[in-house]
């Protein structure tokens, strides 16, 4: 395993992160296998948990609590809040009352009386950014969390958030945590540049695409990701973005194959080789998932390598532009693009 500085914490985390956003019922992961999978990635070196309290509606974070119990001090502990959490419209976003009670849910049912690594897990519009990181930096005053992130935030709110702490001298994001991949490199246009600009450590999700660069998903033959039951739309070939990634699949297959290593290798291995990248969150499901995934933990793509992905998809493009998670709402929604 490699470890690598997070931003400009100080704090030493190992390339791969176990993201438990399947423990719980999203993933069908019970308490057994989720524990296994924590012991299994803890004695292969790694040592960042990343959940969210919206993952399986906190079942997520109880099942990660209770398997570290007794081990806390040796792991850097991640959560996120902002996402929904039931009906109640005052249970999500990201002002000063719901962040204060998010987090303390979060500790109350990870066990725990602190997180390393609080993250905001999507840019609430409704917010202002003084608000959201007044909060956050009472939250750290307080001793509850140790730095604050955010994830999935396009290049200029991160430039708007950094203005806003320096404009009212409040605590800084440490990190991002934005979706990247082979087959979804958009944020190399703008996200990465901004994030180095300014220090910030990048935790990088779905870096196998939710399924597409596992092997899950290859020409005639049947697609064997869960996700394709939760998301059908996503694996759907008769869409052309679909069409667009299993051509893309199958060339990265060959490469793959010639460079002797595996799909599953190839894909982790291209995200943590960008020198913006900090770490990339693998999602296992079960042991034996965690153990192909773990595979890539010391993988070094060479430059010929990294050029041949290159030709197949090209650097800043999304294959599938329509599940970027960053789109600014007036894009979404046309009143507010109109007067």
């Amino acid at each position: 395993m490699q470890y690598r500085t997070l931003g400009r914490t100080g704090v030493q985390v190992s390339t791969l992160v176990l993201g438990a956003m399947n423990f719980g019922a999203i993933g069908r992961t019970g308490q057994a296998e989720a524990t296994a999978i924590i012991d299994a990635a803890l004695e292969g070196g790694i040592n960042l948990i990343d959940t969210a309290d919206r993952y399986s509606q906190g079942e997520s974070e109880e099942l990660v609590g209770r398997a570290i119990a007794g081990r806390r001090d040796d792991i850097v502990l991640a959560t996120k809040a902002a996402l929904p959490m039931g009906d109640e419209r005052n249970h999500r976003g990201t002002s000063r009352r719901w962040l204060h009670t998010a987090l303390d849910g979060s500790l109350r049912r990870l066990g725990v009386d602190h997180v390393d690594l609080y993250q905001v897990h999507r840019w609430d519009p409704t917010t202002s950014d003084e608000e959201t990181l007044s909060a956050l930096t009472d939250l750290q005053r307080a001793g509850k969390i140790r730095y604050f992130g955010c994830s999935t935030f396009p290049a200029y709110r991160l430039v708007q958030a950094e203005w806003a702490a320096r404009e009212h001298h409040l605590g800084r994001y440490v990190t991002e945590q934005p979706s990247y991949s082979i087959l979804q490199r958009g944020i190399e246009t703008h996200v990465l540049p901004v994030t180095a600009q300014y220090g910030l450590g990048v935790l990088a999700w779905s870096p196998l695409a939710s399924g597409w660069l596992s092997g899950a998903v290859r020409a005639g033959r049947e697609i064997t990701t869960h996700r394709a039951d939760v998301l059908p739309g996503r694996f759907d070939l008769t869409v052309a973005a679909n069409r667009a990634r299993l051509d893309a699949v199958e060339q990265l297959a060959k490469v793959a194959e010639e460079a002797g290593l595996t799909l599953i290798q190839l894909a982790l291995g291209f995200v943590t080789a960008h020198p913006a990248v900090t770490s990339a969150i693998i999602g296992p499901r079960t042991p034996e998932h965690l153990r192909s995934q773990l595979a890539a933990a010391d993988t070094v793509l060479t430059a010929d390598v990294l050029d041949a992905i290159d030709a197949i998809v090209a650097p800043g493009v999304d294959l599938a532009p329509d599940e970027k998670y960053d789109t600014p709402p007036a894009l979404l929604d046309p009143a507010l693009r109109r007067r």
